[in-house]
């Protein structure tokens, strides 16, 4: 499994990130939903440079020349909800792809909120077999809702190549994802923060995406 760790350069990313992280910035649901959409247009942009491209001829008013365009036939699937401002930034990118929409979401197991099982409920997408798959959350970590999104969107068929994008990771949900994807996948994020706290949510972090994108839920 290939690691893409934009924390680890100096970029723009890394200003959208520190607001991200900012309980002050946090406030404004519109600008955290853009700073997230900002990220994924960004990181699509970077993920464009390992398709495959072929030449194709283009007519200008004035002549003709050889334009290297990607060939590859995308499928951009995100985890709902938290993922839809992430998927729309790709979308802005990669405008011509297949969509798809996994609802997985993580159920505590025991009272203490310290156990966390994951519950795949619905799933809207067209095959994947032959297609560059793209799978979109913000937030991964301990992994298995993105695992479990995976392993239901595969079940239409093999993916040409996996990508997998996320704003922030943390080292156990990046383990849970090598045991899960072919070694020929790759993991792209923003950042990798140490770990979790005991309820599993990744410290420092920056709080629930969901909640933080569309408000707080029951």
């Amino acid at each position: 499994m290939k690691l893409v760790d934009f924390g680890q350069q100096n970029s723009v990313i890394n200003q959208y990130m520190a607001e991200l992280r900012d309980k002050s910035y946090q406030k404004n649901r519109l600008l955290f939903r853009n700073n997230i959409q900002r990220i994924g247009e960004m990181m699509a942009f970077e993920l464009s440079k390992t398709l495959t491209y072929k030449p194709k001829t283009v007519k200008t008013s004035l002549g003709s020349l050889d334009i290297p365009l990607p060939k590859d036939d995308l499928l951009i699937a995100s985890v709902l909800r938290a993922g839809l401002p992430f998927h729309e930034g790709f979308l802005h990118v990669f405008d011509k792809s297949a969509n798809g929409f996994v609802s997985a979401y993580r159920m505590y197991t025991n009272r203490e909120h310290s156990e966390v099982g994951i519950h795949t409920e619905y799933m809207a997408a067209p095959s994947c077999k032959g297609k560059t798959l793209i799978i979109v959350d913000p937030m991964l970590a301990t992994g298995g809702s993105m695992a479990a999104s995976y392993e239901a969107l595969v079940k239409t068929g093999t993916p040409k190549h996996v990508h997998i994008c996320c704003v922030i990771a943390t080292p156990e949900g990046l383990e849970t994802l090598k045991q899960t994807l072919p070694e020929e996948a790759t993991v792209w994020c923003a950042a990798i923060d140490p770990g979790m706290n005991a309820n599993k949510y990744i410290v420092p972090g920056f709080g629930d995406a969901g909640d933080l994108c569309f408000g707080e839920k029951l």
